[in-house]
Formats: C-alpha cells, sequence, structure tokens
C-alpha cells in the first residue's frame, strides 16, 4: 500500500511541471477564449498591458445567457517578472445590460494580466469560463525563466517605457543643478 502512495505522488509531482508548461505554451502569446466555447463575446481587451497603465477588458454576453437570468464576474490576476503571482481578485465590473467592463492597473515589472469570467446562472449554479486556468495578456516587456526576456518594449537589454523617452540628458541636467544649488548654499554658511 505504501508503495502506491509513493508512486501516486511520484506521477502527480513529474504532471505538474507538465501542466504548468502547458498553461504557458506560448510565453509572449496572449490566450483569448476561442469560438463558441463562451458564453460571451471580448469586445474590448488591452494588449499588451503596460506597467502602470490601465488594462481593460470589456465582453458582451451573448443574448441566450442575458435572457435565461446570467450574470458574470470578472476576476484579475497579476503576475510578476520574479516569478510572483497576487491572489486573483473580483473586480467590480460596471455594467451595461449585457456588456461587462472591468479593469486594473498592473506595478511595474509585470509579466502578464491573468483574467476569468464565471457565468452564475439563474439556478445558482456556475460555470469558470475557461475552465481551471486563465485567460491571459502579456506585458509589453515580460520575464520567462525558460525563454528570457520579451515583448515589444523590450530594447537592449531594458524594459523601455515612456519615461525612458525623456529628452536626453535631461536628468542629468537637473541632478548637476542640484547638486551645485546644494554646494552653493553649504558654502554660504
Amino acid at each position: 500500500m505504501r508503495i502506491k502512495s509513493l508512486l501516486t505522488v511520484l506521477v502527480v509531482s513529474l504532471l505538474i511541471p507538465l501542466h504548468a508548461a502547458a498553461s504557458d505554451a506560448d510565453p509572449g502569446t496572449d490566450v483569448n477564449p476561442e469560438g463558441d466555447e463562451v458564453p460571451f463575446t471580448v469586445l474590448e481587451r488591452t494588449t499588451p498591458s503596460v506597467d502602470g497603465n490601465s488594462w481593460s477588458l470589456s465582453i458582451e454576453m451573448d443574448q441566450d445567457a442575458y435572457d435565461n437570468g446570467t450574470v458574470f464576474e470578472i476576476t484579475t490576476q497579476v503576475c510578476t517578472n520574479d516569478g510572483v503571482c497576487d491572489p486573483p481578485v473580483l473586480r467590480d465590473a460596471n455594467v451595461d445590460e449585457r456588456t461587462y467592463s472591468a479593469s486594473v492597473t498592473p506595478p511595474s515589472d509585470h509579466t502578464y494580466v491573468n483574467w476569468r469570467v464565471k457565468a452564475i446562472y439563474e439556478d445558482e449554479s456556475s460555470t469558470n469560463f475557461p475552465q481551471g486556468d486563465w485567460y491571459k495578456t502579456w506585458s509589453s516587456c515580460h520575464y520567462q525563466q525558460d525563454t528570457g526576456w520579451g515583448g515589444v518594449d523590450y530594447k537592449d537589454g531594458a524594459c523601455a517605457t515612456d519615461s525612458d523617452e525623456t529628452i536626453p540628458g535631461f536628468t542629468a541636467v537637473i541632478a548637476v543643478t542640484g547638486i551645485t544649488l546644494a554646494v552653493a548654499i553649504t558654502r554660504r554658511e
């Protein structure tokens, strides 16, 4: 009996990395609902997600689901480049008849925004879309342990942001001016 338990634990342990690899099968490629598998249509989704900028999602419920009294809940989860994911957060969605909209502002150094929709039916049963995993919107600059850095804002070994596109040397001018003023004030005293 003990050998069976040990073998079960061993097999499950070997399958966990395969599941993790399958969920991130193509780093940098968003995971979206496909075909008729969901009772909604994505109207708008910010892609890629950008550090410090609002990421938003807007979906429209299918007419049949709406007519049957179905309601939606939108949950997000932000994961960072160091491999840590925040706990899932149920978002306060803006609802306008069949349209549900939600947003989140990802922190700096995030890898992607996970999202899913929970359909709650009139009889109080529910279904998550997708089931057992997440839809995923990748960051404009992300890191994956197996593949390294990527994204449209990854350039020359760093994540480029709007703040990186300031006037060249402007920050240095401000720093030198500050130091000069500090020296001048110190010498006066």
